[in-house]
């Protein structure tokens, strides 16, 4: 679904000298009578897709983009803000856990979601009209299941970042009365979000005639997320089963397939965003919600600006194995016995890009690391080896590494670009592949005793990193599947912890860690932990010492307060009625 012109449906006046001459429509702007028609329909059905990338609700994009950078990854222990110390304060307070209801991206995001949640409402109180008469009443439902899967898809998103919100359907909703919408956020809402979720699986098609529309499959992956975040391992179970078993999807051969734009919509993809580029418009439909995370250089991928989101030594650290090819992890399920942050791995940290410098590439790593971080010295795609800090805006305060999924190969330059803005870039957002699956099945098997199946399905992913391609072969590559046996003989908690460290190497920088550390009830003893390790300095097997993210030292993560976000001050005020707030603040804000 491309984000072009959503509704451009232009009213013809009849300039015949009578009255009439004077009573003008607005112009660009559809009338209930065209909206009331197939055409129409679709019309509002593609505006609401097109939030999915968090664009367009008067915010500026980055606030509610579909990757979540700032709360799944600079919230988390994957990543740091980047950039500098003074530019977009904003993402540093969310960083450090400095968290106040007035941080406008905590509004931007309420905007983005609730924008979305009005638009499927929009259409599944214009789709119920009998006027309509060119649409059969499956293709009617199939509309209301789309909408419904999108207006559940968008409630889902609030849900996990502020947990106490309001539900808003077609029932609630009426677009000429604001009142309508002040409705307490008192009342636990996924129900309704399951509720959506089924309506969407038992009606809508498994394969969808055009790319990037919701399919049968996507709301059964969506349903099974919702139903962990519940801690409901057998009902998703089952339906990951499903999926697994009957949809047609199989991984792909090489990891870093779901991360190129020629391979967009492949077979392990389940549902993703669409991007578009040179389709027209000024490049707002190619992700330009993440416009500020590419390397400050102008012989870089986005040929220079912003040097936001950079991973975080201990993310890079994360991705060293054993001589076994195995994580370095220990039996605790919150990951505190886990050794692999005791010593970085090798980098440039401190080391200007005019000083020689060899990258010690004996230690053995993931494959996986090469695809998800930027290290100088390593090939970064085709663009042959990362040079070092001229890639990145202020190494001393962020880091020396570079976030890598979301870029693109000097090859597909301007047939991935837009012509105007080398970071607006048409790779899609993958929010679910066959590898979620397969790690959420692993996660359900552990919790309820399947040792041995958690492990099967954790070494499928495993294989495929150990059997696909390599970033750069003279990188010491070693990942190996776990010797059979291993889940049940080291016990459950172990196993857990391993699901976990697997879903974090898999999903890296992809938005989603830190809202899955706090499902798993483990947040604050991984962030805490996290922010005192990040803090002190560096240390290599060389022994050589360096500085890393000072600025984190004494950063707290308070739970179960830090859990969540707090609402938007702005929309407790705005939910007023006779001079009281309807929306009520978290605890603890």
């Amino acid at each position: 679904m491309k984000k072009t012109l959503i509704i451009a449906l232009l009213v013809v006046t009849n300039f015949a000298c009578s009255d009439s001459f004077f009573d003008l429509k607005p112009q660009g702007r559809a009338s209930q009578s065209q909206l009331k028609t197939k055409n129409g329909v679709n019309a509002l059905l593609i505006g609401v897709y097109s939030l999915l990338d968090g664009v367009g609700s008067g915010n500026t994009g980055r606030t509610s983009t579909v990757s979540n950078y700032v709360y799944g990854g600079v919230a988390s222990d994957d990543a740091v803000k980047g950039t500098d110390a003074g530019d977009q304060p904003e993402q540093s307070f969310i960083e450090q856990y400095n968290w106040l209801a007035d941080n406008t991206y905590f509004l931007g995001k309420w905007w983005g979601m609730y924008d979305g949640v009005a638009r499927a409402n929009d259409v599944i109180q214009v789709v119920a009209s009998p006027d309509i008469r060119d649409m059969t009443d499956a293709e009617k439902t199939q509309v209301v299941a789309e909408a419904r899967f999108l207006r559940g898809f968008y409630h889902f998103e609030c849900k996990k970042m502020w947990n106490n919100v309001p539900y808003i359907d077609e029932k609630i909703y009426n677009a000429a009365d604001p009142n309508s919408t002040k409705i307490p956020n008192t009342e636990d809402i996924w129900p309704k979000i399951e509720a959506d979720f089924a309506f969407a699986a038992q009606n809508l098609p498994t394969v969808q005639s055009q790319k990037g529309r919701a399919s049968q499959w996507a709301a059964k992956a969506m349903l099974a997320k919702a139903y962990l975040f519940q801690k409901k391992w057998a009902p998703a179970k089952a339906l990951l089963e499903d999926i697994l078993k009957n949809s047609g999807k199989k991984l792909m051969t090489n990891y870093h397939d779901n991360y190129r734009n020629i391979y967009n919509n492949n077979a392990e993809s389940i549902f993703e965003v669409q991007f578009s580029v040179n389709d027209g418009t000024n490049g707002d439909n190619g992700n330009v919600g993440d416009n500020l995370n590419w390397p400050y250089s102008s012989t870089a991928p986005g040929r220079g600006c912003c040097g936001f989101y950079q991973p975080s030594h201990n993310l890079v650290n994360a991705f060293k194995t054993d001589a076994n090819g195995l994580p370095l992890i220990g039996n605790s399920a919150d990951g505190t016995q886990d050794t692999y942050n005791q010593v970085d791995l090798p980098n440039d940290q401190g080391i200007s890009a005019s000083t020689a410098f060899t990258l010690d590439k004996s230690i053995p790593v993931d494959p996986r690391l090469d695809w998800t971080v930027g290290r100088r010295g390593v090939n970064f795609l085709d663009w042959g080896p990362m040079p070092g800090s001229t890639w990145v805006r202020d190494q001393t305060y962020a880091g020396p590494f570079i976030g890598k999924k979301w870029m693109y190969y000097l090859a597909d330059e301007n047939s991935s670009t837009h012509s105007t803005n080398k970071r607006a870039v048409n790779n899609n957002f993958r929010v679910v592949k066959l590898s979620s699956v397969i790690l959420w099945l692993a996660e359900c098997e552990v919790e309820l005793g399947n040792l041995g199946a958690a492990e099967g399905y954790v070494n499928q992913i495993r294989n495929r990193a150990k059997n696909g391609s390599v970033q750069d072969a003279t990188v010491n590559y070693k990942v190996e599947p776990y010797a059979a046996g291993t889940f049940a003989s080291k016990g459950a908690d172990f196993a857990r912890n391993a699901v976990r460290m697997e879903t974090r190497l898999e999903f890296a920088m992809e938005g989603h860690r830190f809202f899955d550390l706090v499902r798993w009830g483990i947040a604050d003893k991984v962030l805490n932990k996290y922010a005192q390790e990040e803090a002190l300095p560096g240390k290599e097997p060389s022994g050589r010492t360096f500085t890393k993210r000072g600025y984190m030292a004494g950063k707290v993560f308070t739970a179960p307060k830090n859990n969540y976000f707090p609402l938007p001050q702005d929309e407790i005020l705005n939910s007023q009625k006779d001079g009281k707030a309807v929306l009520v603040q978290n605890p603890g804000y």
